[in-house]
């Protein structure tokens, strides 16, 4: 299938800028790849310091010890103090701003401060509160800021080559691993939480600096930053217009023609259309965090190396591995099936379910190598959704197509946080099958 921008009827549109200038600068690439890990950097830290944050010493660098001696014989070991809170604040914030943004005008550069902000802010209220609401109140705003990154992001990569939907992607799977791994590593080495957090603080300030100094605004040579002064100075419509509606830049080697933006009507006659991707993606990502918040940490090997709360950590890393691996794939190969990784997660699902209940595994080996199964579904499921769209979607639709699309995985995960918060307890109350 041809890769070049069509309109709706079939008809070839020609992009803001030529195949050959497109987002084809390896510093267009490499600024997506780092806008990714910046932007999901700190929702997954978040969820790792889950634990943490609901728990009485956050600002002492002391941790609370747990063993398999704490419980009884017959009474499985569960994590006494819920993350639910944290899961749900982490995420359902951003599910509203996917839903809500595409609809409204696509202001970038203000969108991408407030991302910035929030980052921050997010940051500081969490390693700075003296109460848990307030606690909460900054898990939200990094979960606003990075629902706000992603749907604009994803939105303003519509006008770049479509490689930069694979450097994006794999970024958002490093900071999986950066996330989580820094965290670990920060607060192992001597550092609270709290601390740790601001030392985090460094991120939205790299995110701030990739965007307006690095990543090069469509239809010019220069950085972002430098284009908005130029064209501010010229009188012309700066770059905070959708990419949709951006004036055509003067080309010699080619006349280049801009879409028409579509009304609001149009933005929803357009939604069905793309539930073939929605669909597949937001099961994938509901099973998939129905195992990591539901079950992970029923599933566990007393007297090996590892303790409880060692073996959900390096499980986690696990997972993350492999959505960091499948997210960086899609320029080896491509997924056209999507329906088929949202089944063989559910095959997951139910393995997990039984290992849960019956902890039936003779190794903890064998539950990693699910779980890396696992995170390369995740990835995959994510990269080619996003992928396919950049490449089959008519050019005109393609940044809402990608904006709307957005939301479906954060629908999945809040329907899975719903769901794993009773199954989990119920799960607790049963007694140990050994």
């Amino acid at each position: 299938m041809s890769t070049e921008p069509l309109r709706s009827d079939g008809s070839e549109l020609t992009p803001l800028q030529s195949n050959q200038e497109q987002g084809r600068s390896y510093g267009n690439l490499v600024a997506y790849w780092i806008l990714g890990l910046c932007n999901n950097f700190g929702y997954v830290v978040m969820l790792s310091a889950a634990h943490d944050i609901l728990s009485q010493n956050f600002h002492d660098n002391v941790e609370e010890e747990s063993s398999s001696d704490s419980v009884s014989n017959t009474t499985r070991e569960c994590n006494p103090t819920s993350t639910g809170a944290i899961l749900l604040a982490d995420i359902l914030p951003s599910l509203a701003i996917k839903i809500l943004a595409p609809f409204f005008p696509f202001l970038v550069h203000v969108r991408m401060l407030l991302v910035v902000l929030l980052a921050a802010v997010g940051f500081l209220l969490v390693a700075l509160s003296t109460r848990e609401w307030i606690a909460v109140l900054g898990v939200v705003c990094t979960s606003l800021g990075s629902g706000l990154g992603e749907v604009t992001l994803l939105s303003y990569s519509s006008i770049f080559d479509k490689d930069v939907i694979s450097t994006w992607s794999s970024g958002t799977g490093a900071a999986g691993i950066l996330g989580a791994g820094s965290y670990a590593g920060l607060t192992s080495v001597g550092l609270s939480a709290a601390n740790s957090l601001l030392v985090m603080l460094i991120v939205p300030v790299i995110m701030a600096a990739v965007f307006w100094l690095l990543l090069r605004a469509p239809g010019s040579r220069t950085c972002t930053w430098k284009s908005i002064i130029n064209r501010n100075d010229s009188s012309q419509v700066n770059s905070e217009q959708s990419p949709s509606s951006v004036p055509a830049p003067k080309l010699e080697s080619s006349p280049v023609e801009s879409p028409k933006p579509l009304t609001v009507v149009e933005k929803i006659k357009l939604i069905p259309p793309l539930f073939v991707f929605m669909i597949p993606l937001g099961l994938v990502y509901l099973f998939e965090y129905f195992i990591n918040q539901g079950l992970f940490e029923l599933i566990y090997f007393p007297d090996i190396w590892l303790n409880l709360h060692e073996q959900y950590r390096w499980l986690q890393v696990t997972y993350q591995i492999g959505v960091f691996l499948s997210r960086s794939s899609v320029n080896l190969f491509v997924v056209r099936k999507l329906w088929i990784l949202a089944v063989l997660q559910f095959l997951n699902v139910i393995f997990f379910t039984f290992e849960a209940v019956y902890l039936f595994l003779p190794s903890i080996w064998i539950v990693f190598a699910a779980v890396l199964w696992e995170g390369l579904l995740g990835g995959a499921a994510y990269v080619n959704t996003f992928y396919r769209i950049s490449t089959e979607v008519p050019f005109e639709k393609r940044e809402f197509s990608m904006g709307i699309t957005s939301l479906s995985d954060a629908i999945g995960i809040g329907l899975a946080g719903a769901i794993a918060l009773p199954v989990h307890n119920i799960l607790c109350q049963l007694p140990k099958p050994y």
